[in-house]
């Protein structure tokens, strides 16, 4: 499993540029990011090479932050890798709560995954030979 780091943020100009600054300055690498909001607020959720660093710093600068344990894959990038990953979770019965994807180098997409049950999409993930990223190696993709 890896660990996601969420931001829950004021909609108003700069909040975002005040969290990349402080992660910046503190030298913590952004690996992904996915934003989403709603009218008053955003929720900022990021993969970075150093979750722990980044959950105190942002913590210190006031910020609302949690760490959530979240799940990635790595697939092909080619039509249909995602569908037959997705069809994997749904034939072991696994809701997916939100996803998003990068480009991983290569051929290669990446693909982290909030599920239900991040241990039983692991299990699952390894018995399909699905290629599981261990949250250290997401780490410094």
């Amino acid at each position: 499993m890896a660990k996601q780091i969420s931001v829950f943020l004021e909609n108003k100009a700069g909040r975002l540029s005040r969290v990349t600054r402080v992660l910046g300055d503190a030298s913590i690498n952004i690996r992904a990011l996915s934003l989403a909001d709603t009218s008053d607020f955003g929720i900022l959720r990021i993969i970075v090479n150093d979750p722990d660093k980044a959950y105190e710093i942002l913590k210190a600068a006031d910020f609302t932050v949690s760490i959530t344990e979240v799940v990635a894959v790595q697939l092909l990038d080619k039509p249909g890798s995602l569908a037959d990953m997705l069809d994997h979770l749904a034939e072991v019965n696994l809701n997916i709560e939100y996803l998003y994807a990068f480009l991983g180098g290569g051929n290669n997409a990446v693909v982290v995954l909030k599920v239900e049950d991040a241990e039983k999409a692991v299990e699952s993930f390894k018995a399909e030979g699905i290629a599981y990223i261990e949250g250290e190696r997401l780490y410094e993709l």
